[in-house]
């Protein structure tokens, strides 16, 4: 493969789908954490990652990048702008509208801050039809953002629209021990009790990079009917097998998260915290063999993997997880929307 295009995908990353995932994957993957968006509309500096990589990230192009790295399937998706610090939202939404209307087979969802009105959220949502809402703690007034609340990024009021319009909401949530954080807990099972039509995605597999907040926190959400959990970037099982343990394989959507999917390496639990393994913090020339750290996309599919072999998933669970949970929440008919 070529090593001048923007995020590359190399021979070793071929070889390696080829050995540990072809025979893996189903036939059709609805991915449920996708962005689209163009780097024009960050008004401050553009996120390093976008910076790295085209100026216009549309549904064509993730769909030529996907069928490059997995060949012979099919592909549908939920998208989202690329939030960031200094984003015109207004000219990012109606890119990701755009996209979804000439391109049926991806679905969009609205990116939010706290401070837009709830009916000026609302009426966004119909004119376009977005199916949900995405927040992002970098919108949050606090500081640091990292110790945001779910409500300081996503506030109640919006939380209510959603539940009315019968929205999904994709929560990346933050604080430093996230599902195993107990502001997080009590925020999430308000909110989920309170508005039972919002329909919750926890993104990352309940942002479990380090799979033991999930594994620890998991528990927190028992009897919720209304939350589902994309595993996008998460490299490691454990936090995959906590989630199928205690709401089932019906729960849990792909997600592969573009273009993080394009970095190299993985991101590993490291105490109480996770740290991500990539070629510029290691010391690859030291080590005892050959290091050829593979696609973030591919690892966490290999996560995928192990978490099917440890919990002795069937062939009727991934097709639930790749494809038919995302489907069913919703409504999407391949034929209908002509999936590609």
């Amino acid at each position: 493969m070529s090593h001048e295009a923007p995020w590359p995908v190399l021979d070793h990353d071929l070889e390696f789908f080829r050995q540990e995932l072809d025979s893996f994957l189903p036939a059709r993957l609805f991915d449920a954490h996708n962005h689209l968006y163009r780097n024009a509309d960050f008004t401050a500096a553009v996120p390093p990652l976008a910076a790295s990589g085209p100026a216009v990230v549309d549904w064509p192009l993730v769909l030529e990048r996907m069928r490059e790295i997995l060949p012979g399937r099919r592909f549908a998706a939920l998208s989202f702008p690329y939030p960031a610090v200094g984003l015109d939202t207004a000219a990012a939404n109606e890119f990701l509208a755009a996209e979804c209307r000439q391109h049926p087979a991806t679905l969009g969802q609205m990116v939010v801050t706290p401070a837009m009105d709830p009916e000026f959220v609302r009426e966004t949502v119909r004119r376009h039809r977005f199916v949900g809402l995405k927040c992002y703690h970098l919108f949050s007034p606090r500081t640091p953002t990292w110790d945001s609340a779910v409500e300081e990024y996503m506030p109640e009021a919006q939380v209510k629209v959603a539940h009315e319009e019968g929205l999904s909401i994709t929560l990346h949530m933050v604080r430093a021990r996230a599902l195993s954080d107990p502001v997080n807990q009590h925020s999430i099972r308000r909110l989920a009790e309170k508005y039972p039509n919002a329909r919750w995605i926890l993104a990352h597999a309940a942002r479990g990079f380090n799979v033991h907040h999930t594994i620890g926190g998991i528990a927190s959400l028992r009897g919720l009917k209304n939350i589902w959990f994309d595993t996008s970037a998460v490299t490691e099982a454990g936090a995959f097998e906590a989630i199928v343990r205690e709401f089932g394989a019906s729960r849990i959507l792909y997600g592969a998260d573009f273009p993080v999917t394009h970095m190299r390496g993985r991101c590993v639990a490291l105490g109480d915290s996770f740290i991500w393994l990539t070629p510029e913090n290691l010391r690859l020339n030291a080590a005892y063999s050959n290091i050829r750290p593979v696609l973030v996309m591919l690892e966490s599919l290999r996560a995928h993997k192990q978490a099917a072999w440890n919990l002795n998933l069937s062939d009727g669970d991934l097709e639930k997880m790749f494809w038919d949970n995302a489907a069913e929440l919703y409504g999407y008919r391949e034929n209908a929307h002509a999936a590609q």
